[in-house]
């Protein structure tokens, strides 16, 4: 909606929009939505002592197991990287979009978006050495 009244403010008044401009409009942003809720999905961490999530128990041990070694080659792989690097992969692994871990770092969004995607070819090469593969 946002994006309608920006456009229509710098337009002449009484000219309308057109039909196309405005589905493309409603298209992006529910596309930009969606995007947004799936990168921000939450993983309960499991607490030694507690009770494992319904979640967890179905996977399985194998499944638990590799999933825990996974995630212990990730932090591991992680550390590995520069600062700058592991900054912006962490804040984009958490669900950050690129835009934001730009603000958040005081950092122009294209220094923002070259740290985060050289982080992660650094992280998945790492990953591929160690015999993870997507």
């Amino acid at each position: 909606m946002i994006r309608v009244l920006r456009v229509r403010a710098r337009r002449e008044q009484g000219r309308p929009l057109p039909a196309a401009y405005l589905w493309k409009v409603a298209y992006t942003a529910t596309i930009d939505e969606i995007r947004k809720l799936r990168s921000k999905r939450e993983v309960s961490l499991h607490v030694e002592g507690a009770e494992e999530p319904a979640d967890m128990r179905a996977l399985g041990p194998e499944r638990g197991a590799e999933s825990a070694q996974l995630s212990a080659a990730i932090r591991e792989c992680l550390s590995a990287l520069k600062d700058t690097r592991r900054q912006a992969v962490t804040l984009y692994l958490q669900g950050h979009s690129v835009p934001e871990i730009g603000r958040l770092l005081g950092w122009s969004t294209k220094r923002a978006e070259n740290m985060v995607y050289r982080g992660l070819a650094e992280l998945r090469a790492t990953l591929s050495k160690r015999g993870w593969r997507p």
